[in-house]
């Protein structure tokens, strides 16, 4: 047996205890926390045209974790609402047996979600700590369908009016009136159900108050004006796909007498 000290030789220095990495380099955690009304996407930003800009050379940066995932899954959101919508607008156009008549349902949604953003705008600005986050964009994605089905019940009414021969004006109205007391019993049965939600503390209180209140703001404002709207965008599409069907029957009325 030989002791150790003939083939190394031990000399005590000064380190750190441990050495954080990421990625194989050497690096350490910096935390960040937004200011109440800021939100995370914001923050992001922020960094980024920070670390553009102040970073000395050899030095960089990444995200990790939470902010890591919202990164990388921040360019879906878009897809996501597109998929949405065209999802939407493929089954009104089998239901309805037309490519116009979906647009009368679906221009109506933007007054419901221009709601939620007025709602999460009046909060924010109180300081609450509620922000565009994730759970606000979940109830932007929930409200497409509850909307949708508000202007599905009015338009899918007068349709079938205005197929009885009864005009188009008319069977808007009669529309609007027959499917009014539906529409809010379901959409106040709705808010008054989210009400828990919006008024909620302790753990998970934001989220659930970012749930709540911008369900709530988008499906009241969506619901109000909707009735008054979704009429209108009714006409204007039953009119336009009138044009379309009169002048597809006469050019073929007209190609069947040439043949």
């Amino acid at each position: 047996m030989a002791p150790i000290t003939e083939f190394i030789s031990i000399t005590d220095i000064t380190g750190p205890q441990t050495l954080s990495r990421f990625n194989l380099y050497t690096s350490m955690d910096v935390t960040v926390i937004p200011v109440p009304g800021t939100s995370t996407g914001d923050l992001i930003k922020t960094i980024q045209s920070m670390a553009a800009t102040d970073l000395p050379d050899g030095y960089s940066y990444e995200f990790s974790g939470i902010s890591r995932e919202e990164v990388a899954s921040g360019g879906q959101t878009t897809l996501i609402f597109l998929l949405c919508l065209i999802f939407i607008y493929l089954l009104l156009s089998a239901l309805y047996e037309s490519y116009i008549l979906p647009f009368s349902v679906l221009f109506s949604l933007p007054i419901g979600l221009a709601g939620l953003y007025l709602f999460v705008f009046i909060v924010m600005m109180r300081g609450t700590g509620i922000v565009n986050n994730t759970y606000v964009q979940i109830s932007l994605i929930m409200l497409i369908g509850l909307l949708s089905k508000n202007a599905i019940l009015i338009v899918e009414y007068a349709i079938q009016r205005h197929q009885q021969g009864m005009g188009v004006v008319e069977a808007a109205i009669e529309g609007a009136l027959a499917r009014l007391r539906p529409i809010l019993m379901t959409s106040f049965a709705f808010i008054f159900g989210l009400m828990p939600l919006a008024f909620s503390s302790g753990a998970g209180a934001v989220g659930n108050k970012s749930i709540g209140i911008s369900a709530i703001g988008g499906m009241l404002v969506g619901t109000l004006f909707g009735i008054l709207v979704i009429p209108s965008l009714y006409i204007i599409f039953q009119t336009l796909q009138n044009r379309f069907s009169k002048s597809g029957k006469e050019e073929n009325s007209h190609e069947t007498q040439q043949a």
